[in-house]
């Protein structure tokens, strides 16, 4: 069974720990469905944009977690 994974960063790439801790994920929609869940603490911890794994394999990112401006 494939494990879903986020990757917390830094604006330049530089991977940090995050504020909350991320469970493993069995399906994409769980991994996205917990991101939309906890997305302002992790920004608010310092985490400023995330990737999402499919195992080893990059299948988005980076993405932002901060509010675009209006």
């Amino acid at each position: 069974m494939a494990a879903w994974t986020w990757r917390f960063e830094k604006a330049d790439g530089v991977e940090v720990p995050p504020a909350v801790a991320p469970e493993e994920f069995t399906t994409q929609g769980d991994a996205e469905s917990w991101i939309g869940e906890h997305w302002r603490d992790l920004c608010d911890g310092g985490v400023d944009q995330v990737r999402l794994f499919e195992d080893a394999t990059e299948i988005y990112g980076p993405m932002s977690l901060h509010a675009e401006d209006a």
